[in-house]
């Protein structure tokens, strides 16, 4: 078997996942529903917080709450009265509570009435994209009604987290390429600046393949995976998620044979 540099092995796996059969089974599917850009994001939002355990109870879920909008989700945060929320009375979701899907519709009815999109929660922030994350965590529990307990939900780098849901969407919204899984629907935060979503799967794929050394799993590992990717492409680091993410799902054996071990 030939044996491959790992850009080459990276390149080809991306190849490999990034096309649209890749869309049906994964949390993005749920956005692909949508065509008007206000709808993508708030029920890619959704599917990103959502994003959390076995692929297809998450996206059970996501349609559970979509039938519960009327499967009109920006019409339905912008025009819904107060006795529409008892629909989500009884919806859970692993730690979701009604409480913290109340308080999201809420947030995101507050946002869009005064922005057109969603992105302007993400850029109130300045720099990089450690003090976006960190300034939308801020933003987005700045209103009164904001429960404690919501905050588990919606992480930022300053708590330590990979924010690998929020990080995720941004791919989702930020970076695009033929293949048309990803939308590129906004245009103020560009692909260069995007971290990579570490879950479990990516990061057992990264640390066969010596892009993290770092033995704990949080922002700074992000960061570091971040940082090896950008020497592949550095204007679009985290198209590669696409492959470390399906790699790890997919494939079993060590990806650490597979390709050329850099010292």
């Amino acid at each position: 078997m030939k044996v491959l540099s790992l850009q080459q092995l990276l390149d080809q796996k991306l190849k490999q996942y990034n096309r649209t059969s890749f869309i049906p089974n994964d949390p993005i599917s749920i956005p692909h529903l949508f065509t008007k850009p206000a709808d993508i994001e708030i029920a890619g939002f959704f599917a990103a917080l959502f994003a959390w355990g076995n692929r297809t109870t998450i996206l059970n879920k996501c349609q559970d709450l979509l039938d519960r909008m009327d499967r009109s989700p920006f019409q339905f945060i912008q025009q819904h009265q107060p006795k529409d929320l008892d629909r989500f009375s009884s919806f859970k979701h692993r730690t979701f509570q009604p409480i913290d899907i109340r308080y999201i519709i809420f947030f995101l009815q507050q946002h869009f009435e005064k922005n057109n999109s969603l992105e302007a929660a993400f850029i109130v922030g300045k720099g990089n994209m450690e003090n976006r994350l960190n300034a939308f965590h801020d933003y987005f529990f700045s209103f009164p009604k904001a429960p404690e307990r919501t905050r588990k939900h919606v992480p930022s780098p300053k708590r330590g987290s990979t924010c690998k849901r929020l990080n995720m969407f941004l791919r989702w919204m930020v970076r695009a390429d033929q293949s048309q899984v990803d939308f590129g629907i906004w245009k103020k935060i560009k692909p260069a600046e995007l971290i990579c979503p570490v879950d479990v799967h990516v990061a057992r794929v990264a640390r066969e393949l010596r892009l993290i050394k770092r033995k704990q799993t949080d922002w700074q590992t992000a960061l570091e995976l971040t940082a090896a990717l950008r020497e592949f492409d550095a204007t679009d680091p985290v198209k590669y998620d696409l492959a470390l993410f399906g790699w790890g799902v997919d494939e079993k054996e060590n990806a650490s044979t597979l390709f050329l071990k850099h010292e």
